[in-house]
């Protein structure tokens, strides 16, 4: 196969294919964007293969940096860009499931390509647009087939997270494992407990936000692999949930999660040690906490303009769009343009602060100070009252004299 004409990332690296070419050596493009390019999706990375080893490479480049050198890769710096070059390899035994005890360098394409995961990516593309494919990677990419390269056994055994990087894909794909394939996952599945979680969510989320999510969850519980993924030995059955859910493609990470919790139905309160488990950052426990709360709430009724302001724009918009996974009316458009009409959004947009407080009224510093000033927000947003200085102050005069 010729593809006639190259993605421009191709076509602003290929110079460099050139160059190797031209020294003695042969260089491909390969990996993923290689298939990507086959199936007409847009490309990311740009990875160069290369029988030309790290020192021959350096020697070639004026400006390089060595980024994984012990593993047979130069970071090039050519005019605005970078590129991997890798030289061509194989692996030893991999006696932790994750990383090969040793790597040799070697002069041939075959022995490189044949230690990759699947067919699919097995790909190798000339600088002229020829497809080396000594795997049989573009008949599974007509049948959409996802096969490992030679024995699926030994590719799981190399590298464990292969197992969920094959599930991701049939997320991101809408490919079907083949049939030694999805068996070989769920003989070995158990692997995934020697993969750190930071890999393994990597691949987790990944999996939910595909095209074809259903589809993929429902392999993941096939081959159990769901069960070691932190926190979700117990939950088979609810992966199952949402794999029965309109097949609607989630937005971002922040709505996965929400929407995995949700289908768990777990309590609020068990949300942050659960995403613990998975290693999510602060702030992602934080997003995911608010917008979890948000959609019970809406569950409970319609929105109303102190929840709004309570919740804010982000999270109460996330739920509202969640609310099509019930197949229920949802409108975040219109909860936006609801949130900008609120008088206020933050308390430091209130006309009035706690030192305005101190100097109006004859009270020294204390807890009264916080429950007045949520009081005033709350009649703030509510419309009671406009967001005017003296009209504020005036209810705070009230407020504390009812309350005496």
């Amino acid at each position: 196969m010729k593809l006639t004409k190259l993605p421009k990332e191709f076509a602003e690296a290929a110079p460099l294919l050139k160059k190797i070419e031209a020294a003695g050596y042969e260089a491909y493009f390969v990996g993923g964007s290689v298939r990507d390019t086959i199936l007409g999706q847009p490309i990311h990375d740009v990875d160069i293969a290369t029988s030309a080893f790290p020192a021959e490479i350096k020697a070639l480049f004026p400006r390089t940096i060595d980024i994984g050198i012990e593993h047979g890769t130069v970071l090039v710096l050519w005019e605005q860009a970078q590129y991997e070059i890798t030289t061509f390899r194989t692996e030893a035994a991999y006696q932790d499931y994750r990383r090969p005890d040793k790597v040799d360098f070697v002069r041939s394409l075959k022995e490189d390509l044949k230690r990759r995961d699947f067919t699919i990516n097995a790909l190798a593309l000339q600088e002229d647009g020829v497809i080396i494919d000594l795997f049989d990677g573009l008949a599974d990419i007509d049948n959409q087939i996802l096969r490992a390269v030679g024995h699926p056994q030994e590719r799981f055994h190399e590298d464990a997270l292969r197992m969920m990087r094959g599930l991701r894909f049939v997320s991101q794909l809408g490919f079907v494992l083949e049939t030694e394939t999805l068996a070989a996952i769920h003989a070995n599945h158990a692997l995934l407990g020697k993969i750190s979680v930071e890999r393994i969510m990597i691949e987790f989320v990944k999996l939910l936000l595909g095209n074809h999510r259903n589809q993929a969850l429902r392999a993941l519980v096939e081959t159990e692999c769901y069960i070691y993924c932190p926190g979700l030995r117990e939950y088979g059955e609810a992966l199952l949930r949402m794999a029965d859910l309109p097949a609607i493609p989630l937005e971002n990470e922040t709505a996965a999660w929400v929407l995995l919790i949700d289908q768990m139905g777990l309590a609020p309160e068990a949300v942050r040690s659960f995403l613990k488990a998975w290693k999510c950052s602060n702030d992602c426990i934080r997003q995911v906490h608010t917008a979890y709360q948000a959609l019970l709430a809406r569950r409970n009724g319609e929105w109303n303009d102190l929840v709004l302001y309570q919740f804010g724009l982000e999270a109460t918009c996330l739920a509202e769009g969640l609310l099509r996974y019930d197949n229920q009316p949802n409108d975040p458009a219109k909860i936006s343009q609801r949130y900008q009409q609120l008088p206020i959004h933050s308390l430091k947009e209130l006309a009035i602060n706690g030192r305005d407080l101190l100097q109006t009224i004859d009270r020294s510093s204390g807890p009264w100070l916080k429950e007045v000033l949520t009081a005033a927000e709350a009649a703030v947003i509510t419309r009671k009252i406009p967001n005017e200085k003296e009209a504020l102050l005036a209810f705070v005069q009230a407020y504390l004299a009812k309350e005496g």
